[in-house]
């Protein structure tokens, strides 16, 4: 094949440091539009983003060339620097972790609505939990004492 081609879809999920609600006010729409910005800076074409105060969620194309950390810490460095300069606490940092998760290209839909409606359903599920429960369906465990900074 003389054509490289990939299309990976990932559901990336990483929260504020110690999950501290920092993203309020202006800061709230505004973080979700420079993230989707950021990524498609990178190559890396978003569909969505979206969260509460102390998470975000983005899914997006990885690009064939960048290597999904590269990516993440792209994303949490320019967003974090974005943040302090615009308004967001002169303290808003991001967890050192995250989660990434593949989508099908037929789960995008759904995937893009649970995005879209993360204060709804954090009305009813915390951080934590939710998380666990992306873990689960991905078939990975949960090391509480590693995953929570």
């Amino acid at each position: 094949m003389s054509q490289s081609v990939a299309r990976n879809l990932i559901h990336l999920v990483f929260s504020t440091k110690y999950r501290e609600p920092l993203i309020t006010g202006d800061l709230y729409p505004a973080m979700f539009a420079y993230l989707i910005g950021a990524a498609n800076g990178i190559d890396c074409p978003a569909i969505i983003a979206g969260g509460i105060a102390d998470h975000v969620h983005i899914l997006f194309a990885l690009h064939k060339t960048v290597a999904l950390c590269k990516a993440v810490e792209e994303l949490k460095k320019q967003s974090s620097k974005w943040a302090k300069e615009n308004g967001g606490p002169s303290n808003f940092y991001w967890q050192n972790g995250y989660g990434a998760f593949s989508v099908s290209p037929q789960n995008v839909p759904r995937v893009s609505a649970y995005i879209a409606n993360q204060p709804q359903h954090h009305a009813e599920q915390p951080f934590q939990d939710e998380f666990r429960g992306l873990l689960h369906r991905a078939g990975e465990e949960c090391d509480e004492r590693a995953v929570w900074d």
